[in-house]
């Protein structure tokens, strides 16, 4: 993976690091680079007078031009300078990778462009909207010390497992949109099946819930008053449809407040509401009322029956500070208060988010299964016994002994080890150990081995994920569905010979006199493109005005014949008149 000499990047753990791909500059064609020519060109045109004022001073502080796709290198050399950097990614990544990137101040930008058909708006992420959208805002210190800390919040939220079979569709259905040759049934079938888990997806888990904020906000968010809003959300400012429609009466436009999050989305059609925040600070006063709910802060009964829910990893934390990481299958609670957990399949043993020694998942392999709670007879938690309070009651090492818990749990064994952290007993060894459930039911018995039992009078927070997701390395779920490269036929290669000497000639300002067999070339094989006789029309028009003329009949033609160009064209001419004028 390449580092592009920014910290923020070189620090980014082996299990991200999966995510990366190279952008390959080179693969951009110049069709490519005229799609993000005109994108910009209009966003500047327009939203120096709708977005939030950072934004166009930020386009040049994120290293971003309007000429062409940003390299990533200059892009981290820019945002390098911020504490941030950039890599590039294969599309859609899941929603908690996303926000652990986020976490550690790294934009993740999409590699590919969208095609010339989408160039108003794509349903794939793609380097316009992630690098014209995100990064010239992200250099606000208040809104990236949000993202960060959203980022922070969201790799600790729960999810479920059709969480991810929500993920795999959009994700599905994003390549295929974007990819040529595709047959509409193929589509067709493919909305069908995201509508479908969409329509059954149940109740929300807490990334679902998330997700909304963090859509209302760096999405699609605006700021200011509902009656003089300006745009902030990467999703708008890099959408050269809805940048201007969102800004139509007809779209409601509601105060950003902790209600945001009962507002479900869709990312194939445009919002029906949007959401202002009077300022960067309420980002976070909501968020922080939404985090107050989620089971990483509440922990308990509700917090493990969202970790069962999830079907994935995920780390449930002891009161002592044990943290227990693996697939939870199971736990049982007496009067409404976890009395015992249990998690199958490979399990490992942390402390303050690093992994203890040979508790790893490959001494853990099968699972693993404890008691939580206050023992009998005594107020004390065990997790606040000492060295010296074990021995009083006889507790010590090839000894004998028997714990009887609040809850009806109770463990019979020999113990072998007791293992301290910072004045905290977190975990006894036993073995020959029996553990039996309040109605006598076995949970251990002596024939399975070594019995390792977690410290806790509670189970004080569940979230996401390993708690040392490095010493886990495979926590990250990776898409199968890849972006499938386009192969360019001979007719499509000579389109891109077009835009790159369109592009020569406006540069060099060198061999007008061939636009106008360029055009009559457009004209008689290529008579459904209409970017490049808009860009002919942008250079003639200063030093040909016959062969502008004949340019401007032409996309005249081309609005007549193909309504889906009339705004694209228009919008297109309106800066090219500006410029002029």
């Amino acid at each position: 993976m390449n580092t592009f000499n920014n910290p923020q990047v070189e620090r980014l753990p082996a299990y991200l690091r999966q995510y990366v791909v190279d952008q390959c500059y080179d693969r951009y064609t110049w069709t490519d680079q005229a799609v993000w020519r005109y994108v910009m060109r209009q966003n500047y045109s327009y939203l120096k007078h709708v977005a939030y004022y950072p934004y166009i001073r930020g386009l040049q502080q994120a290293g971003l031009s309007i000429e062409c796709i940003p390299d990533l290198q200059t892009i981290n050399d820019h945002l390098g300078k911020i504490g941030w950097g950039a890599v590039t990614v294969d599309g859609f990544i899941p929603p908690s990778a996303f926000m652990e990137y986020q976490q550690h101040k790294v934009l993740v930008i999409a590699a590919d462009i969208r095609q010339l058909k989408h160039i108003e708006y794509t349903p794939a992420p793609d380097i316009i909207h992630e690098s014209a959208g995100h990064a010239p805002i992200i250099v606000e210190p208040e809104y990236n010390s949000y993202l960060s800390y959203f980022g922070s919040i969201g790799t600790k939220a729960m999810f479920s497992a059709r969480d991810f079979e929500l993920y795999e569709a959009i994700r599905r259905l994003s390549i295929l949109k974007e990819t040529p040759g595709v047959a509409e049934a193929e589509i067709l079938e493919a909305e069908e099946q995201l509508q479908f888990i969409s329509d059954t997806m149940g109740e929300p888990s807490e990334m679902a819930l998330l997700s909304r904020l963090h859509w209302w906000t760096v999405e699609y968010g605006l700021i200011g008053s509902p009656e003089n809003p300006k745009i902030y959300g990467a999703g708008l400012l890099s959408s050269i449809g809805e940048s201007s429609t969102c800004m139509n009466p007809a779209v409601p436009k509601l105060w950003y407040t902790p209600e945001a999050v009962h507002y479900p989305y869709d990312i194939t059609r445009p919002q029906p509401q949007l959401f202002v925040t009077p300022d960067f600070r309420n980002l976070t006063d909501v968020l922080e009322q939404f985090a107050d709910t989620m089971a990483f802060r509440t922990g308990g009964e509700a917090g493990l029956k969202k970790a069962v829910d999830c079907k994935n990893v995920s780390t449930a934390r002891y009161s002592s500070g044990l943290e227990v990481s693996g697939v939870f299958t199971g736990y049982e609670a007496a009067r409404g208060r976890p009395a015992f957990i249990r998690t199958t399949g490979p399990s490992a043993l942390s402390y303050e988010g690093k992994e203890l020694e040979g508790h790893s998942r490959s001494y853990h392999t099968h699972g693993f299964s404890s008691p939580v709670g206050l023992l009998k007879e005594t107020r004390k938690p065990l997790e606040d016994f000492s060295p010296a309070d074990l021995l009083s009651r006889g507790w010590e090492r090839n000894r004998s002994c028997r714990l009887d818990f609040e809850s009806g749990v109770s463990l019979h064994g020999v113990l072998q080890a007791a293992l301290f952290r910072n004045g905290k007993l977190l975990l006894l060894t036993f073995t020959e150990c029996t553990v039996q459930g309040p109605e006598g039911e076995t949970l251990f018995l002596p024939g399975w081995g070594t019995y390792d039992m977690a410290v806790g009078e509670a189970i004080v927070s569940v979230f996401n994920g390993a708690a040392d997701k490095s010493a886990w390395e495979e926590t990250q779920h990776v898409s199968p569905k890849k972006t499938e490269r386009i192969k360019y036929d001979a007719k499509t290669l000579k389109l891109h010979d077009i835009y790159s000497r369109i592009r020569e000639i406006r540069e060099s300002g060198e061999h007008t006199g061939q636009l106008k067999d360029l055009l009559a070339l457009l004209k008689r094989a290529y008579p459904d493109d209409w970017l490049a006789p808009l860009e002919i029309l942008e250079i003639a028009s200063r030093v040909l005005p016959g062969l502008a003329e004949e340019a401007a009949r032409y996309l005249a033609l081309l609005k007549e014949n193909n309504t889906e160009y009339t705004k694209l064209i228009t919008d297109g001419l309106r800066v090219i008149n500006s410029e002029q004028a």
